[in-house]
């Protein structure tokens, strides 16, 4: 546990921090699963609007460091494969 004043704050900001990444990665996960359940089903028309939604959020992680950029394009570029696979590009 911390004993002084500054450890106490920098244990309450990295709590916060991590709360925080945490739920930006939840959010991303979610999207790509919707995504993938999207292209199962073969709803296209869901699929368009859901691809921009999780390349922004991927963006955007990165953008605050909570995924690294090559992590980030390994997301983006499978998920685009398997809707070009799908045949909507």
């Amino acid at each position: 546990m911390p004993t002084t004043k500054s450890s106490k704050k920098s244990l309450r900001q990295s709590r916060a921090h991590a709360l925080r990444n945490s739920r930006r990665k939840n959010l991303i996960k979610d999207l790509i699963k919707k995504t993938n359940k999207a292209l199962l089903a073969g709803e296209m028309d869901k699929v368009k609007t859901l691809l921009p939604q999780v390349q922004k959020a991927v963006d955007k992680a990165v953008k605050v460091n909570v995924l690294k950029q090559n992590t980030a394009n390994r997301h983006k570029s499978r998920l685009a494969a398997k809707v070009k696979k799908a045949g909507l590009k």
